[in-house]
Order: structure tokens, then C-alpha cells, then sequence
């Protein structure tokens, strides 16, 4: 099953408001969202990634720094989840979950 239709559509309807008021505020200009999203376990869709990049009129030697910065926020994300998790499981310091993982 196929949900990248259904999380855009949720992003974009968080956003809408947002995107009204800058339309408004300047209506000479494009407003569009664009949706960079991680999926399970911080896999992320190079195509559709670089396909967005593309979109925005990003320059092709930039992307793979992109791919790479964004990848990596996603994993620092995960990492601060579970080390949290970790340490409302078991109950330790911050020095004692980096070191434990």
C-alpha cells in the first residue's frame, strides 16, 4: 500500500493557512509546498527527493550534499527519540545511555 498521496495531502492541509497568508501577502509571487518526507526507520525516496530538488531549480552538483544533510537529520531525530525512549525504560543518565548504545 501506497501512502506518499495521503501524507502529502495531510502536510499540505497542516500547512494551508500558511500558504494563504503568504499568497496573500504577496500575490505576485508562486507560493507552492514542497514535502521532504522520511519514511519507517528513516528510509528516505532518492528519486522523489531529487525529483523535488529538480522542481525547486537546484543545482544538480547540490544534490547529493542535500540528500546527505537531510539524511542526517533524519537519523540525529532518531537517535534523540531513542535514546529518550531508552532512558525512560531504564532509568539512566544521558552519559550512561551513550555509552550503553
Amino acid at each position: 500500500m501506497h501512502f506518499l498521496g495521503v501524507k502529502e495531502d495531510e502536510a499540505n492541509e497542516k500547512h494551508k493557512g500558511i500558504i494563504e497568508v503568504l499568497k496573500a501577502a504577496a500575490p505576485e509571487w508562486t507560493i507552492e509546498q514542497t514535502n521532504f518526507e522520511a519514511k519507517m526507520r528513516g528510509a528516505v525516496v532518492e528519486d522523489d527527493i531529487y525529483n523535488k530538488l529538480e522542481r525547486l531549480s537546484v543545482q544538480a552538483g547540490k544534490n547529493d550534499n542535500i540528500l546527505a544533510a537531510h539524511v542526517q537529520r533524519i537519523c540525529e531525530a532518531y537517535d534523540t527519540v531513542l535514546r529518550s525512549y531508552y532512558q525512560q525504560i531504564h532509568g539512566s543518565s544521558e552519559a550512561d545511555t551513550k555509552k550503553s548504545m
